[in-house]
């Protein structure tokens, strides 16, 4: 009984953790970080100013857990991204890509680099929070990954922080980035699934040791 009461109240714990989250960001969005209280946070996501204060005391610590749940979401809510087992650089590299695409494909994380963006002049902490808790683990995960395939001899990557940004970039740069300036870019599933195959390839080619091909 009391283990069917806590895994309740961890349930009703993580709803009003994502609605606080939720309600934050839709703020942010349209009065900006700092024309946004934590009291209007908590009302509009329907808890209560103690409930808010307990989980998240600062609106930057409310914003830091935004930006790290935002990345975290495509590796599974991990730290950061569990990289494929090195040995087949076609499979790791799809599984990579998609998972990427998914990623920042989200509205979610389009609204976070606005918010980002917007405040950048005024704040430029939150750039730092955007780039040191979300955009570096997660670049990060796919550098140690390259890595791992050159000394596993099935790519030769002798720059993987380079070839990372490359195969990353080409995917962000069909579904991320047009949705910046687009307010209608949605391409289809196919259409960005054809952009990470493509990018697939383009790394096959420049890195895979010849039996990988």
């Amino acid at each position: 009984m009391t283990e069917g009461l806590s895994d309740h109240h961890r349930r009703l714990a993580r709803q009003k953790r994502e609605a606080i989250t939720s309600s934050a960001t839709a703020l942010f969005l349209d009065h900006g970080y700092a024309g946004t209280s934590l009291a209007r946070i908590a009302e509009a996501a329907g808890v209560s100013k103690s409930t808010l204060f307990k989980q998240f005391p600062t609106k930057a610590a409310l914003f830091e857990a935004i930006v790290s749940e935002s990345w975290q979401r495509g590796s599974g809510h991990a730290a950061t991204p569990p990289p494929p087992p090195p040995g087949d650089l076609r499979a790791g590299l799809t599984a990579i890509g998609h998972r990427y695409a998914e990623l920042v494909g989200r509205p979610a994380m389009t609204a976070l680099f606005r918010i980002v963006i917007a405040e950048l002049p005024r704040l430029p902490e939150l750039g730092r929070m955007q780039f040191q808790l979300g955009k570096l683990p997660y670049f990060d995960s796919v550098r140690l990954y390259l890595q791992a395939e050159h000394e596993a001899g099935t790519a030769r990557v002798p720059d993987a922080e380079s070839a990372a940004n490359q195969f990353l970039g080409m995917i962000a740069n069909f579904v991320l980035w047009p949705r910046m300036l687009l307010t209608d870019w949605n391409p289809a599933a196919d259409a960005t699934g054809h952009a990470v195959d493509e990018a697939v390839e383009t790394m096959l080619a420049r890195y895979a040791t010849g039996h990988q091909k």
